[in-house]
């Protein structure tokens, strides 16, 4: 698949996902709208839509009625914006910026944005329970394992305890693993049950966005020192301002350069199982490895 291809069945699915998302999070005015509106103003900010995105791709290995995945594209980015949000507090990473826009406590206050945050969490596990799929419930069992205190939550509490502290390139990447890898793995894991996959091609799948997880975190690393603010839509150099160990602390940059390189190069092995199959996810790997933003 050359990328020409590969954006047009990017911008395809992305605006899929996007005209659900619109319709999804309507809501008439009533005496609680405030928090509707922090929640699709955070939903609507201009996200890339990678977790969806990968969920559908590997439910279409599987299966081609993409319709059926959109509740659970949805879950997804829920959890993932509401995990922004609450990153972005003043109790966590106290950023202002978020891809080019205020972050939600600058836009609506703390404690709307605390709301917006939980309500999008919970909207999340609405779409999954309110499905008539009969994988529903192992689909919704994976995302709200590596979402969890297992997952995204165990990651962030290792990121919180660790501020201000030199940790070891273990503890590292176990943090980047759980924080960062947890929900592009659930969202390749969730994809594969809802299309009908087997355990075996489930777990490669999984592999799949773990280490393009823990690839997507290094070039995070990598952006935070090389780029700027008006580039990432969000600020740089919090890594250092809020003195946290990162990849490029450890190893430098040429370093984390190469290892992205071999990360995503094992990720795109991983796919070996599914062939031509899974060209669009070998493009996205390379993709994401030359982002940007």
């Amino acid at each position: 698949m050359d990328m020409q291809t590969f954006q047009s069945e990017w911008q395809t699915k992305r605006a899929k996902i996007d005209r659900y998302l619109q319709s999804d999070l309507k809501r008439e005015e009533c005496y609680y709208s405030t928090v509707y509106k922090a929640m699709n103003y955070s939903v609507q900010s201009g996200g890339k839509r990678i977790r969806p995105v990968l969920l559908m791709a590997c439910y279409e290995l599987f299966s081609d009625n993409t319709e059926e995945t959109l509740p659970f594209c949805a879950a997804m980015e829920y959890i993932h914006t509401y995990s922004l949000i609450h990153d972005d507090l003043p109790c966590m990473d106290d950023d202002e910026l978020r891809r080019g826009n205020p972050t939600c406590h600058v836009k609506f206050g703390e404690a709307m944005a605390v709301l917006a945050g939980d309500a999008l969490l919970n909207r999340a596990y609405e779409k999954i329970f309110s499905s008539s799929h009969p994988r529903a419930m192992k689909a919704g069992e994976i995302i709200s394992f590596y979402a969890g205190s297992e997952g995204m939550i165990g990651g962030q509490v290792i990121d919180m305890e660790s501020e201000g502290k030199e940790i070891s390139a273990e503890k590292l990447e176990k943090l980047q693993e759980l924080k960062t890898s947890a929900l592009l793995s659930a969202s390749c894991g969730a994809g594969a049950v809802l299309g009908g996959a087997d355990e075996k091609e489930t777990a490669h799948l999984r592999e799949f966005g773990k280490l393009l997880g823990l690839a997507f975190q290094i070039q995070d690393d990598i952006l935070d020192v090389t780029s700027t603010s008006s580039e990432l839509g969000k600020p740089v150099g919090s890594d250092e301002k809020n003195h946290k160990t990162t990849y490029v602390s450890l190893f430098g940059l040429e370093k984390c350069q190469n290892l992205n390189q071999q990360l995503t190069e094992q990720a795109i092995k991983s796919l070996d199982l599914f062939k031509e199959r899974a060209d669009f996810l070998k493009e996205l790997a390379l993709w994401l490895l030359n982002r940007k933003k």
